[in-house]
């Protein structure tokens, strides 16, 4: 069951919005104003999230509501790692979560949180437990970020790779499950939060881990999932035929449905991270994917 579809991808963060081509975010409005009105005709009853930021920035949240994006939307989302990229302690989440409800009285979720196992499985052990307590009393919608360990030979997105040092590697760690299919400590102890704990994995175009996947999160109880379908995936020969797949695979779960990434031959700059030169067309995608999927 789609439960809400989710509106780009951390807009604040270079890796996912490039604020080089748009400074104030008045294109990122313009683009997710006419495509939550898009989704909201195909669809009105199904929830409507602005996407997840990265960082937590209620100035940038502030901008959100200038721009009448607040207006059409029905819940707003934060992610936080403070254990790997952000600079503030972990024990601080409920005053994350108190900055942006200063701002907005919609819905804040927690889309998007994790800790990798980077430099010891027990550090994610902890910080999964730790951020658990936390916020299952202040957020209805909580994502641990992920499932699974990204491979090694795949890349990560972001913008600066390798030059990043270790904050880029952490990347490649963030699953519960590692690339060879070995269960971490913090694996062990995720069905322990479940259901209030939903999963985000994002799926790759024609993944192979799609199937184990669905499999090891019904064995652990997860019944909310974050995933994605990518604009820029829909370009792709055969794309219909691997969304379909996907989607029906995900049936069991309630699922947010991010819609993020644009093609290169439409962006203002040939790169998933840019504006679209037409607005219209990334709001046309989402309508097209919520008549597909979510009715």
């Amino acid at each position: 069951m789609i439960e809400a579809v989710m509106l780009w991808n951390e807009p604040n963060n270079l890796s996912h919005w490039d604020f080089e081509l748009d400074q104030d975010w008045t294109l990122f409005a313009e683009m997710v104003r006419r495509a939550a009105v898009a989704v909201g005709s195909e669809s009105p009853k199904l929830t409507r999230v602005l996407g997840g930021i990265s960082p937590i920035d209620p100035i940038f949240m502030e901008r959100m509501k200038k721009l009448e994006v607040i207006d059409e939307v029905d819940a707003v989302a934060v992610h936080g790692f403070p254990l790997d990229w952000n600079h503030w302690s972990i024990d601080e989440w409920p005053n994350k979560l108190a900055e942006i409800r200063a701002v907005t009285e919609k819905p804040v979720w927690v889309s998007e949180v994790g800790v990798s196992s980077f430099g010891a499985e027990e550090v994610q052990e902890f910080g999964l437990k730790r951020t658990a307590d936390l916020l299952m009393p202040l957020a209805d919608h909580i994502h641990w970020y992920s499932l699974l360990d990204l491979p090694k030979e795949w890349p990560a997105t972001t913008r600066h790779r390798e030059a990043e040092g270790s904050s880029y590697y952490r990347h490649f760690y963030m699953g519960l499950i590692r690339q060879d299919a070995v269960p971490k400590r913090a694996f062990h102890a995720f069905h322990e939060f479940t259901p209030a704990v939903g999963i985000c994995q994002w799926f790759h175009f024609e993944d192979p881990r799609l199937d184990e996947a669905v499999r090891i999160m019904r064995d652990l109880g997860v019944r909310r999932l974050r995933t994605g379908l990518s604009w820029a995936d829909s370009e792709r020969p055969d794309a219909q035929r691997w969304f379909d797949h996907q989607m029906r695979t995900l049936e069991p779960f309630d699922v947010t449905l991010t819609f993020c990434f644009t093609p290169e031959h439409k962006g203002l700059r040939p790169h998933h991270t840019s504006p679209p030169q037409a607005p219209d067309e990334f709001a046309d995608f989402c309508a097209r994917m919520t008549r597909r999927y979510a009715n």
